[in-house]
């Protein structure tokens, strides 16, 4: 019945898509612009499940929508706001949410404020992560851009400074100040993870309670060499995480709070001619308390996760990428081990169809899956076998927007 509704709802978005090709119309004599888009994804896998849905029988249970307006009030005031949803195997499974609203004040090009469920601007893509049609991946990398966890990083409701400073010969700087809540998302992955986490039998793990607040910036420079911008993202995060464990002997009340999170992530993108190159290198040193104590130990680890990729326009229809893709749960421990690492090869083709349309094909070779911590992809509630080391993933993704 639900691919019927979803069938239906992508129909009636391509039709409005088309009517609303110009994009823009008035109001009190103001602009104002409505989006939308739509996506429908594929994934068959030889060996383990992946991002919680049965991908080694085949799984098209990979869909998401959203439709967005903004209007001009004044030369300097800009409200907007968008809607999504989505099912992505077992998570979020049709809920939607205001993914993000905003006021936005430019008092000069140097210095502007939002303040709403704005989004949260720290990398080469989180901030255009539920942009599919502005990429060359069906799935962007992985290891920094985790399409199951993507509530978590995607938006913060708080506010943020921003602007945008030419410094002539030297090229230009846009940067980011913000500081928020990140909104709790019970349906998502992190949520998801913390109720297989531990579980044996006998032992249910129940989450009760969320809070995270976080602080950081994001620095772009336009350099004056042609095509190339590198630039610096950082974050602090104040977490608080509730759950109760019950166990044959009882139910145990738990609070998980770091001592030490921060995030700091350095990247480029190069571009010459019909060639493209980005890269991306994120750490995350961590420290994790958990009360009453003794319960559970002291969790210390060092995440890191990187990317390089190219990607090469060869004509107005067809483009054609790789990346290679590393995510380390604890850098500072041995990294052979399946459990501490998960390496993702990637090769995709982008077909576009038409202007607002795309297919996107793409193969994965991974390696290793990452601890019970990591929560990126593979979940032991998919695979109550165990994981193998290796997997192939062939994804099929098409989109459209207007």
């Amino acid at each position: 019945m639900y691919r019927k509704t979803v069938q239906f709802i992508m129909l009636c978005l391509g039709l409005l898509g088309s009517a609303l090709n110009a994009q823009e119309f008035k109001l009190f004599d103001r602009d104002v612009q409505v989006h939308g888009f739509a996506t429908q994804g594929f994934i068959y896998t030889n060996h383990n499940n992946w991002l919680t849905m049965k991908t080694s029988e085949g799984s098209a249970a990979f869909t998401d929508f959203g439709g967005n307006i903004s209007m001009q009030v004044s030369d300097k005031l800009r409200i907007g706001a968008q809607i999504y949803d989505r099912n992505l195997g077992q998570l979020d499974q049709w809920h939607p949410s205001l993914d993000w609203a905003y006021v936005d004040y430019r008092f000069k090009p140097w210095f502007g404020i939002r303040a709403g469920k704005v989004k949260t601007a720290f990398g080469l893509y989180n901030n255009t992560q539920d942009m599919e049609f502005l990429h060359t991946w069906a799935l962007l990398p992985q290891s920094l851009y985790a399409n199951d966890l993507r509530s978590e990083t995607i938006a913060h409701t708080g506010g943020d400074a921003y602007g945008h400073v030419d410094i002539r010969k030297a090229g230009q700087l846009d940067y980011t100040v913000y500081g928020g809540k990140v909104p709790k998302d019970t349906r998502g992955g992190y949520y998801y993870g913390v109720i297989g986490w531990e579980s044996q039998p006998g032992v249910t793990v129940q989450p009760t309670g969320f809070r995270q607040t976080e602080f950081g910036g994001d620095i772009r420079w336009t350099t004056p060499l042609k095509g190339l911008m590198v630039g610096f993202s950082a974050y602090a995060v104040d977490f608080v995480f509730h759950q109760i464990i019950t166990t044959p002997d009882g139910a145990i009340p738990l609070e998980t709070r770091p001592t030490v999170e921060h995030f700091t992530d350095y990247y480029a993108e190069y571009s010459i001619g019909r060639l493209r190159f980005d890269a991306e290198y994120k750490i995350n040193p961590n420290t994790w308390v958990t009360n009453p104590a003794g319960v559970l130990p002291v969790i210390t680890n060092e995440e890191r996760d990187f990317f390089v990729s190219a990607a090469f326009r060869v004509n107005k229809w067809l483009e054609v990428g790789t990346y290679h893709s590393r995510y380390y749960p604890d850098y500072n421990q041995p990294h052979s081990p399946d459990t501490n690492h998960e390496f993702d090869q990637t090769v995709t083709a982008r077909f576009d169809i038409t202007r607002h349309m795309d297919l996107k094909v793409e193969e994965h070779f991974m390696d290793g899956y990452g601890s019970s911590l990591s929560f990126r992809g593979f979940y032991a509630q998919e695979n109550p076998n165990g994981f193998q080391p290796k997997t192939r993933a062939l994804v099929i993704r098409t989109g459209f927007n207007y």
